[in-house]
């Protein structure tokens, strides 16, 4: 029998656990992400790899080995965006051979639980494209591909309306070729004694273009002395780099909305967007009551 392809993200089942007991037994998901990276001495090159969707592939890989450590009891399943590890995990290292152990034990769990349901999904489950596919649909593929595929003026138009919708006021898009990198700006209230002026810029972006360093940095040099805040949306991602100089030390911090984020955005706010309920089976749960 041919040697099947490995899911990329079984690689990182060891290193979870191992990130989560650096950061006190729990982290939220981009700490653990980054912890991650910085144990391995990661690439930029592997950092910025991004999925059709925008999201980072690397963090979507963790992600997904994560919700196998779930199932195999070692992390807690809360869904209140903090991962932690149980008395289980706690006392649990890794191999390769372990974890690839573990991901071959829940694909064929759910191999034949799909045998019982009508034709559901189709390919081979072994590949991590199929499950970031999946994964990509739940973060509102469709959604990104809208936004991608307006004009770039009214891409500026749907972002002022999601800022409106946030809570901001007196939003308005600058335009025009003298804006210096600035596509808007508006005012955000934080109490009825504190508010501050915000500088916005839309990017919107193909699959696999991200913003950069460079770009990040124009863009604070050109709100410098005009706000407080400055926010960068795009349909697409940020480079590492460009990550890392919104967040210099000394310099006016600078939000970055990437496109998964922005989807979440437009979610929470139900701008553009219906919503819609569907629960999906907790296999962890009932596992203890197979006994």
């Amino acid at each position: 029998m041919a040697n099947k392809p490995k899911a990329k993200f079984v690689t990182w089942f060891g290193p979870l656990l191992d990130a989560l007991r650096d950061l006190g037994d729990s982290g939220r998901p981009r700490e653990v992400s980054g912890r991650i990276a910085k144990n391995l001495e990661l690439s930029d090159e592997v950092l910025d790899e991004t999925l059709k969707s925008g999201a980072n592939r690397f963090h979507n890989q963790v992600a997904w080995a994560r919700q196998y450590l779930v199932w195999e009891g070692l992390l807690d399943s809360s869904k209140h965006g903090t991962w932690t590890l149980t008395e289980k995990g706690r006392k649990t290292t890794l191999t390769d051979e372990q974890a690839r152990e573990i991901f071959l034990k829940w694909v064929a769990y759910h191999a034949e639980n799909r045998k019982r349901k009508s034709e559901e999904s189709k390919g081979d489950v072994e590949s991590d494209e199929v499950l970031a596919e999946m994964s990509d649909s739940a973060d509102g593929i469709d959604l990104i591909d809208v936004l991608r595929g307006l004009s770039s003026q009214g891409f500026e138009k749907v972002c002022r309306e999601l800022l409106r919708e946030s809570g901001f006021e007196n939003v308005e898009i600058t335009g025009g070729s003298a804006d210096e990198g600035i596509d808007g700006y508006g005012t955000l209230e934080l109490n009825p004694f504190v508010s501050f002026k915000v500088l916005f810029q839309c990017k919107r972006y193909k699959e696999g273009n991200t913003v950069s360093r460079a770009q990040v940095g124009d863009f604070r040099n050109a709100m410098i002395g005009r706000a407080e805040k400055g926010i960068i949306m795009t349909t697409s991602s940020f480079s590492t780099a460009a990550i890392k100089e919104a967040n210099r030390e000394g310099a006016p911090a600078i939000e970055l909305i990437d496109g998964p984020k922005l989807v979440a955005m437009f979610e929470k706010v139900e701008l553009g967007v219906t919503a819609r309920t569907a629960y999906d089976v907790d296999i962890a749960y009932f596992e203890k009551y197979r006994q």
